[in-house]
């Protein structure tokens, strides 16, 4: 009997291990994903993601040509590094917050050049709200389906992408309309991630 109960012990903890082996398998690489920002970004759609990806284990960049920026609504944040300094190789995942932000990261060429990369390596990209403007000018919609804002769905349908109204995946390309989505949005992205 007792010899019975050890080998059931032993059963569980090798069970146990797979289960957790396989649970984790995402965290395993060490995932690192960028932010790129600028001013007046919308807070929630960079605070969100910033923090729901560290509950991962993922490893969050802030990126921008300023060293410190703030949000629509007063919040501040450091970037930890420049376009300049940026390795798109060494990423495994890129977010574009909405509000103002996007209009000024669009016209930074190596911001281009990274999401770029991510475009055509295939890697996951989490856009939100006016993001989609920085995939519009790295010619990354075309025959595309992406939701955002509605104040610029005609810019994306005009570059070929197709509007849809709610959080969407779309390949390698999970986009949200707003801050309303931003649960959905992340849970979308995290199980992308992982796998699923």
């Amino acid at each position: 009997m007792i010899e019975r109960t050890f080998e059931f012990i032993e059963d569980m903890k090798y069970y146990f291990s797979l289960a957790s082996f396989k649970y984790f398998i995402p965290y395993l690489r060490n995932m690192k994903a960028l932010i790129l920002a600028e001013n007046d970004f919308e807070d929630l759609e960079l605070f969100y993601p910033y923090h729901r990806l560290k509950e991962e284990h993922i490893d969050v960049i802030i990126v921008s040509s300023k060293k410190e920026i703030k949000g629509k609504h007063g919040y501040v944040i450091s970037a930890d590094c420049s376009y300049e300094e940026i390795t798109p190789e060494e990423y495994d995942i890129l977010v574009i917050p909405g509000g103002r932000s996007p209009e000024r990261v669009r016209l930074n060429n190596m911001a281009i050049s990274i999401t770029k990369h991510f475009l055509e390596n295939n890697k996951p990209i989490a856009t939100i709200c006016h993001g989609v403007q920085v995939l519009i000018s790295s010619n990354g919609v075309k025959d595309r389906k992406i939701a955002c804002w509605y104040g610029v769905k005609d810019d994306l349908i005009a570059a070929g992408g197709e509007f849809v109204d709610g959080v969407f995946r779309d390949g390698n390309i999970v986009s949200a309309r707003h801050p309303g989505d931003l649960a959905e949005w992340m849970r979308e992205l995290v199980s992308y991630v992982k796998g699923n």
